[in-house]
């Protein structure tokens, strides 16, 4: 018997598809029976019959639940859609297992099996074709730069015309991992002149060669495996003061700092954003419901400052992209699919596997994750992985942003 790969159509303001077209051929050419709900690849410009001509079949979302073996989704779904799940079934997305912690209960009460791309291990290389906080870090990263320049009242690059001359945009990026690199870049083609901040010295390498200055802070943040550690209060200040000094020389600010299940860092505090130029930009790549990068910030809403400051919550700038965040989305969890299945088709799920010990929350009735049980107060095994490892990027970072 085939296993049944199915995704959903995702509820509100989200715009991409877990699985597209041209992966669910693939994953049909692989002896994959798949199930798209109807619609579900509408708002990424992916008709049902482009699935149907990939060999897919379009059902409604009652089939698809109760007949997949796995689901796809962007986001967690609805309550209640969860409440329909199975003991026995794969849901796979990103699932928000470090802070909506009831869900994951739900799941595994269920008996469900979970994989939460959240707690994907990023520093394992087998791991990085699965990484879809990577993949959709880099397309918010450049879209960034696009939102900051549309919304800037100015030029980015120098422009030399018959009424004079226009000076260049000055662009800061905060944090240089995925999506600050992808912002860097992108600010650099459109002109600007462009800084990378990041609390990680070895950063500069590649900011550089960008074309862009690098800055960094005197606290030293240098954690294990290549990201940023935690920074404590009182070095948190000093950074933030020593920011507050770059901030104000720039015209357009770009955060990227998450950390996933925590509150983000403040990387830009009141007094720089009281202190910055008239018509300034921030995009604040982290803005959510936990807080972000920037004060005053908002998830999804422009904050205009009585001194004309503008303020851009930008927390899910993939969605903007759909058709490219969607074509990334799917192949990560082509890869995901890969490497669980066999030659046949049937999928196990190794919890001694060096990634699928970390990437799966729930299983079998059991909270699998360590860094979930720390969340949930339950005893674990081992040291949880470093939770500060961001959520943004690819991401080295965590308080550097991306």
């Amino acid at each position: 018997m085939s296993t049944i790969i199915a995704a959903l159509k995702e509820s509100g303001d989200e715009n991409r598809v877990a699985i597209t077209p041209d992966v669910a051929a693939k994953l049909v050419h692989s002896k994959f029976e798949v199930m798209i709900e109807q619609g579900a690849g509408q708002n990424a410009y992916f008709s049902d019959q482009a699935y149907q001509d990939a060999g897919a079949k379009v059902v409604s979302r009652d089939d698809a639940v109760s007949q997949a073996n796995v689901i796809a989704t962007v986001d967690l779904p609805d309550s209640e859609t969860l409440g329909k799940l199975h003991e026995g079934q794969i849901l796979i997305g990103l699932l928000k297992a470090l802070t909506d912690l009831d869900s994951v209960q739900k799941l595994a009460k269920q008996k469900v099996t979970a994989l939460s791309f959240e707690l994907l291990p990023r520093t394992i290389s087998r791991a990085q074709s699965m990484d879809v906080l990577s993949s959709q870090a880099s397309i918010a990263g450049y879209k960034a730069a696009l939102v900051a320049a549309d919304k800037f009242a100015r030029y980015f690059p120098m422009m030399i015309t018959a009424a004079g001359t226009a000076k260049p945009a000055k662009v800061l990026v905060l944090g240089t991992g995925v999506a600050g690199l992808q912002a860097i870049g992108t600010a650099k083609r459109l002109g600007a002149i462009v800084s990378g901040y990041d609390v990680r010295p070895a950063s500069r390498g590649e900011v550089e060669s960008l074309g862009a200055e690098f800055l960094t802070s005197s606290v030293s943040a240098v954690g294990e495996g290549g990201y940023a550690r935690q920074l404590s209060a009182d070095e948190q200040k000093q950074q933030q003061d020593e920011l507050i000094g770059f901030i104000k020389q720039n015209d357009i600010v770009i955060t990227t700092a998450q950390v996933p299940g925590r509150k983000p860092p403040l990387l830009v505090p009141q007094a720089a954003v009281d202190n910055a130029k008239p018509g300034s930009v921030f995009v604040d790549l982290a803005a959510s419901d936990l807080g972000g990068n920037v004060a005053g910030s908002k998830p999804d809403q422009t904050v205009i400052t009585d001194s004309g400051v503008q303020l851009i919550g930008a927390g899910n700038l993939a969605s903007e992209m759909a058709t490219s965040a969607s074509e990334m989305f799917s192949k990560n969890v082509q890869a995901v699919i890969n490497d669980v299945a066999d030659k046949d088709a049937q999928i196990t799920i190794d919890l001694k596997d060096d990634v699928m010990s970390q990437l799966v929350a729930t299983d079998h009735g059991e909270i699998i994750s360590e860094r979930v049980r720390k969340a949930l107060n339950l005893p674990i095994s081992k040291p949880a992985e470093d939770d500060a490892a961001p959520a943004d990027s690819d991401d080295k970072s965590a308080e550097k942003g991306d």
